[in-house]
């Protein structure tokens, strides 16, 4: 068995481990003989051994004015670690409830340029299986002139079904007509809506893209806000009609 190896698998530096196992084999030694037995600096040695007797896995003294330093019993570590298991297991309870707490509260993560969008974009296909969409046809297919096509091929390929709420425009006309064979159905809201952006909601997520000068895509990962933009989507696709 590799000692050294396994030494570090349970939580030691390589350098710990190797001066662990010297002054196993030295018994109470010196900082001067463990540092030629271990074959690293003595200056580091006498740095390491302290660290050793503060984990539990050496222990020291002083004889003459010399200090000596001496591995710990391996039984006894095992013992000292499963201390600290028991430990771990009496505090799991509130460390999972922090856990938890954490899990529910919303994360953001900010996106720039086209390269940034494309990222969100191929997020959507590893993970949705439908997909909500708010925006401009024009937007997309203009700043995304060659990602978004692709986007679209892919996520037919995967089978995402898509309900898009587009702006009256020539290319959102086109986009209803090509509906049915790009598993999408689109609504029309008046011209009058002015904006430059988009909005995709799918799972427990909302990325948002804005097609202004300085290209900038957000996504939030939140049950409740995206509940919530869901339910705002959803509302107004009942009050549209189909054609």
């Amino acid at each position: 068995m590799n000692l050294e190896q396994t030494l570090k698998d349970f939580g030691l530096t390589e350098k710990q481990a190797k001066v662990y196992l010297a002054c196993l084999e030295l018994g109470s030694a010196s900082v001067q003989k463990i540092s030629r037995k271990s074959g690293l600096p003595r200056s580091t040695c006498y740095e390491l051994l302290e660290r050793l007797c503060q984990q539990g896995f050496a222990s020291t003294y002083k004889k003459k004015n010399i200090q000596y330093y001496g591995a710990e019993d391996p039984q006894k570590v095992i013992v000292l670690a499963k201390d600290k298991v028991e430990l771990l297991e009496q505090a799991f309870p509130e460390l999972r409830a922090l856990y938890g707490a954490a899990k529910h509260r919303p994360t953001v993560r900010f996106y720039q340029g086209t390269l940034g969008m494309k990222l969100i974009l191929e997020e959507i296909l590893a993970e949705a299986r439908e997909v909500r969409s708010f925006g401009a046809a024009e937007d997309l297919f203009t700043t995304l002139d060659k990602i978004f096509p692709e986007f679209v091929k892919k996520r037919v390929q995967k089978k995402i079904s898509v309900q898009v709420i587009l702006r009256e425009s020539p290319k959102a006309r086109e986009r209803q007509q090509l509906g049915p064979q790009h598993l999408r159905v689109v609504k029309i809201i008046p011209e009058s809506y002015r904006y430059h952006g988009n909005i995709f909601i799918w799972g427990n997520k909302i990325a948002m893209f804005s097609f202004r000068k300085d290209l900038v895509a957000l996504v939030v990962e939140s049950d409740e806000l995206t509940q919530v933009q869901t339910a705002m989507f959803d509302a107004l696709w009942n009050t549209l009609p189909q054609r």
